[in-house]
């Protein structure tokens, strides 16, 4: 092999590996079962796992919040169990009221949002919000409210320019067993 044809094989290799760096995603889509819950999710992410105790709807409860960050954009998951079948609607209502709140957005726009498994409810919805974070940046806040059972699930996804594609998987793999 000449010097010639060496320099342009190696060529050849250096670009072909700068073009599989370069279609590296930028997601690395997993499946999350969060533990007790009953829920089936893709998060683009390797989520971390966090409980606190929170007041919804003037009651005390606990919220298991697992979230990451991917592409610029955090993704997260709530999950509260509102314990009495009487607390559903006013926790799933506060959940809502806070998430919009929190990027100080404007009126949503709302679209139905029925995960396969979940428990019917007409206040389930998947809220498309335009806000800005505390520090200003501008942001699209994209979250689905759905309840199984007493336990009511926020499934949020934050950031600047969110693709189609990203949406549709993280909530379009939502599922519930029955």
């Amino acid at each position: 092999m000449s010097l010639a044809h060496g320099r342009r094989a190696v060529s050849i290799l250096s670009l072909l590996a700068a073009s599989l760096v370069a279609c590296t995603p930028a997601l690395d889509w997993r499946e999350v079962r969060p533990e007790g819950t009953g829920l089936s999710a893709l998060f683009p992410c390797r989520p971390d796992r966090h409980e606190r105790d929170v007041r919804l709807a003037d009651m005390p409860a606990r919220m298991q919040l697992h979230a990451c960050d991917a592409a610029g954009a955090t993704f997260s998951l709530a999950v509260v169990d509102a314990a009495m079948p009487s607390r559903v609607e006013p926790v799933l209502a506060a959940l809502k009221a806070s998430a919009a709140a929190n990027i100080g957005g404007a009126a949503p726009r709302i679209e139905p949002f029925a995960p396969p498994g979940a428990t019917p409810n007409p206040g389930s919805a998947l809220l498309h919000v335009a806000g800005r974070l505390p520090d200003g940046r501008a942001v699209t806040m994209h979250a689905a409210f759905f309840v199984h059972g007493l336990r009511v699930f926020q499934a949020t996804a934050v950031g600047a320019a969110l693709a189609d594609e990203t949406l549709q998987s993280f909530f379009g793999a939502t599922r519930l067993a029955p």
